[in-house]
């Protein structure tokens, strides 16, 4: 089953949907299917266009058909969705008064399930371009608009309705890529074990996957996959649109954790076109946090992927496109406008382009790491995972707030968590009420001066792990299926070579005054007289015209998602700054 609810939105509150762990479904069903009335569905009309469907008519279906909202005037509409092996199943009917709509329609998404009429059906049609100003122009019906959006999302989730349907044994490893994807992209869908279903044990026999073609994915058009990449996956889902055309951002924004994710958000509702391109799940790295509680206005804290999911609406909601997952593999500065190449080959233009690409998980130098990734070694500590180790031993490597708050999460849920450590103790890479919190926690033992220098396993995954103690040198073997390891990231900036973007010696770009600086040493000139042919540089622009970084990436930049949500916020200005300095024909 599908178990990324409580990321998309942790902790219900009457006023916010945004926050909640466990949707009561039934009891907000006002919230999630509101009712316009009459005076309300004349407002309505402004926006889009009434058109009339006989009796059995195809208004709408899963994996092809997009549009913003789809409201009842007269009749009912029957929603279903794909099952695989051409099987379909009915969800609900709605009648009038009520809209047909989901979050992804807010960026002209596919839809997710088929919509056919039931009787003679009249719909008001409005496209996505007039969701959005609806939702801006009409605040309070833009709110329960909006709420609805959001509900629809996590009920779907929460009842594995709509989305794909994985099918694929307990415990593969391509099986888990695949929902962890999903789950950190907020995506409903539905995993089904072959052993214990029999619709999943049918679909098994019809295609006779091979070891190496598990898991099979039904998409919600109903085509069938055997073991997609992120890449077809986001392509079926409509969340990898086609980007070859010919149209020119004003914004390109590599990278949607919560700098770049600000950025989106700032730029596109102050009218610039902007589009952020993601190469795994919006929220990054703090995407990875299963609890922030030093975020400024969340006194109780909250989750990364939730506070991502908040700011991914959001974007949504002021026209931001979104492509997930989409690799860029080399930035190109020769010509105007910027490009930046994908890794498909695909070409992106833009007036300007801001780097918030964050950082690469760093792996540990161990010789067998790849073989287990995902069955048994994560680096990544959701819900998912959580159910994987019940009651288990578990180790956990990393003395950062992200392993902290890691481990307290996975405490609820394992036997015994490990913490492994190479230093003499946390307090210098951890915050103190984390500490306090690690202190408190009975079933977390903390191993300074340790390391993992040996991973085993079998056909079936991890089995085991051996540490050292780098004071003692005494070596000690546990029998572990789950190892989460937390040791920091790299700077994810070698794609930038081909435009020559600035960087110190630890890779991460240089901005502002310290590209200027460093312009002035090479210069020959001092640290306090610079060159007078050397431009004038936003704070944020790097060695390059016209290219921002932001966030972790950015060389001095604080590494807290408050800053990084600061830093995205203010480099929009800068972005109006250079934009209106462009010479006549070329903004």
């Amino acid at each position: 089953m599908s178990s990324s609810a409580p990321e998309f939105i942790p902790e219900t509150t009457q006023d916010d949907p945004v926050q909640a762990s466990s949707l009561d479904i039934q009891g907000r069903m006002h919230q999630i299917s509101p009712v316009f009335t009459e005076a309300e569905l004349r407002r309505l009309q402004r926006y889009g266009k009434v058109c009339h469907h006989a009796d059995g008519a195809t208004l709408f279906e899963a994996g092809s058909s997009s549009f913003g909202m789809l409201v009842i005037l007269a009749g009912h509409v029957a929603v279903t969705r794909h099952e695989g092996l051409g099987r379909t199943s009915l969800m609900r009917e709605i009648g009038p008064g009520h809209f047909i709509a989901e979050v992804a329609q807010l960026s002209g998404r596919p839809a997710l399930v088929n919509g056919h009429a039931v009787g003679d059906v009249d719909v008001l049609v409005i496209s996505s371009e007039s969701l959005r100003a609806l939702i801006v122009a009409e605040a309070e019906m833009g709110e329960r608009i909006v709420r609805a959006l959001i509900l629809r999302r996590v009920a779907l989730i929460e009842v594995n309705s709509g989305g794909p349907v994985l099918v694929g044994p307990r415990g593969n490893g391509n099986l888990f890529h695949l929902q962890s994807f999903l789950s950190g992209n907020g995506h409903p869908h539905t995993v089904l074990d072959p052993a214990n279903d029999a619709a999943a044990a049918a679909l098994a026999e019809r295609y006779q996957p091979t070891p190496q073609e598990w898991p099979l994915v039904v998409c919600p058009d109903g085509k069938v996959m055997k073991n997609p990449g992120n890449a077809e996956l986001g392509r079926c889902l409509g969340m990898l649109p086609d980007l070859s055309g010919d149209k020119i951002f004003d914004v390109l924004v590599v990278g949607a954790g919560p700098a770049g994710l600000a950025t989106a958000v700032y730029a596109a509702s102050e009218g610039l076109s902007v589009l952020a391109l993601e190469q795994r799940a919006y929220g990054g790295q703090a995407g990875a946090s299963a609890r922030i509680e030093n975020y400024l206005g969340f006194p109780t804290g909250i989750s990364g992927r939730a506070l991502a999911g908040r700011a991914y609406v959001q974007a949504q909601k002021f026209g931001v496109e979104i492509a997930t997952p989409a690799s860029a593999a080399s930035l190109l500065c020769d010509t105007w406008p910027l490009r930046v190449k994908l890794c498909d080959g695909t070409q992106v233009r833009a007036r300007t382009v801001v780097l918030s690409c964050g950082a690469r998980y760093r792996r540990p130098s161990l010789a067998n790491l790849k073989t287990y990734e995902g069955r048994g070694v994560y680096y990544w500590a959701s819900p998912i995972e959580a159910k994987l180790c019940k009651q288990e031993e578990i180790i956990l490597v990393g003395g950062g707030n992200s392993a902290g708050q890691a481990a307290v999460f996975l405490s609820g849920h394992a036997a015994t968590v490990h913490m492994v450590i190479r230093g003499e103790g946390l307090a210098a890479s951890m915050s103190s009420y984390l500490i306090e919190r690690i202190a408190a926690t009975p079933n977390i033992t903390v191993h300074t001066h340790t390391e993992i220098i040996a991973l085993e396993g079998d056909e079936d995954g991890l089995t085991g792990a051996r540490w050292r103690n780098k004071q003692t040198g005494e070596e000690c073997d546990c029998a572990v299926r789950r190892v989460f390891l937390f040791v920091g990231a790299d700077p994810n900036t070698d794609w930038l070579h081909d435009c020559a973007v600035a960087v110190d010696e630890q890779g991460f770009i240089r901005t502002g005054f310290d590209v200027t600086r460093a312009e002035c040493r090479a210069h020959g000139h001092g640290h306090a007289v610079y060159p007078a042919d050397l431009p004038d540089r936003a704070a944020l622009e790097t060695s390059v015209p016209g290219v921002f970084a932001i966030g972790d990436v950015r060389a001095g930049s604080t590494k807290r998602v408050a800053a990084a949500v600061g830093e995205g916020a203010a480099v929009v200005s800068q972005i109006h700054g250079f934009l209106a300095r462009l010479p006549a024909g070329t903004a």
